[in-house]
């Protein structure tokens, strides 16, 4: 009897059956749904962190750009810079008549360090790093200029705020 199944029982499984396939088929949109869910939810926090990065990284090239904006201007005052120096150093102080030269300097320079302008000091003796320095010329050591030491500075070297636009040119015990 339990080998042979009446049609009552047949239709019974039949029924059954075709809950679970529908019980299935309803099951399947929503875990499809649930699963395209989560991809987009993850599409979504993607796009959204690579968007923060980008703001980020705009934010930072342009505070760069306004920091060395003025870069190319400064290099071109540079050699104006130099000159002044070169000539304030022939100049006799004591001579009134030169006074207001030395003003237009003070003024110049002043404005140009208000503008992140910095000169690179380099105290004597100070070890040669070509990070920081261009050799232009090399000396033998002696007793007083260890190798690799500096020996006398021949062009300032200037920052605009970290990043160097002129190397200071030393001379440099070999």
């Amino acid at each position: 009897m339990a080998a042979k199944k009446g049609k009552k029982e047949v239709d019974e499984e039949v029924v059954q059956e075709d809950h679970k396939a529908q019980s299935k088929a309803n099951l399947d949109p929503l875990v499809e749904a649930q699963t395209a869910l989560e991809d987009e939810k993850n599409k979504f926090l993607r796009l959204f962190a690579e968007f923060e990065n980008y703001k980020k990284r705009t934010a930072k090239e342009r505070i760069e750009l306004f920091k060395t904006a003025s870069q190319e201007v400064m290099v071109a005052m540079l050699p104006i810079l130099d000159d002044f120096e070169r000539a304030l150093a022939d100049i006799d102080g004591a001579d009134e008549k030169l006074s207001g030269i030395k003003l237009i300097y003070n003024k110049f320079n002043d404005t140009l360090k208000q503008q992140g302008l910095a000169k690179m000091e380099i105290e004597p003796k100070a070890t040669f790093d070509a990070e920081l320095h261009e050799a232009i010329t090399q000396l033998p050591a002696s007793d007083q200029h260890p190798k690799g030491t500096i020996i006398d500075v021949v062009s300032a070297g200037y920052k605009l705020g970290e990043l160097i636009i002129r190397y200071p040119k030393v001379v440099v015990a070999q």
